[in-house]
């Protein structure tokens, strides 16, 4: 009984080179995007640069909030504040007293009533 020939054929250098191709062009590809991604770690700082920013922001709107809760308040009428209404009658009605003394700033438009 002959025996069958096997022919055996030698890898070539190119082909042992592209599975680590791959892999490395893959690695690479993902590292690119992790670090200048838009959410990679350039893209994180400018995220964390931004947060900080609107975080101040909403301290101050809610500062201004506050204030303006606790003018009016003083305007409800369970807690009225004769001084709160006696200075805005005389704010949007522009009236002054008899006796008080005004004075009239130079560069600015007054009506009289």
């Amino acid at each position: 009984m002959p025996r069958a020939a096997t022919r055996q054929r030698k890898q070539s250098f190119l082909r042992r080179l592209i599975t680590p191709a791959i892999a490395i062009a893959a690695l690479g590809y993902f590292g690119f995007h992790a670090m200048s991604g838009e959410l990679g770690m350039v893209g994180r700082a400018m995220i964390e640069s931004q947060v900080s920013e609107l975080e101040s922001d909403l301290e101050d709107l809610i500062a201004e909030r506050q204030e303006l809760v606790a003018r009016v308040s003083l305007l409800r009428p369970e807690s009225l504040d004769p001084d709160m209404l006696d200075e805005r009658a005389r704010l949007n009605l522009n009236l002054v007293h008899a006796n008080e003394l005004v004075v009239l700033r130079p560069g600015r438009r007054y009506e009289v009533n």
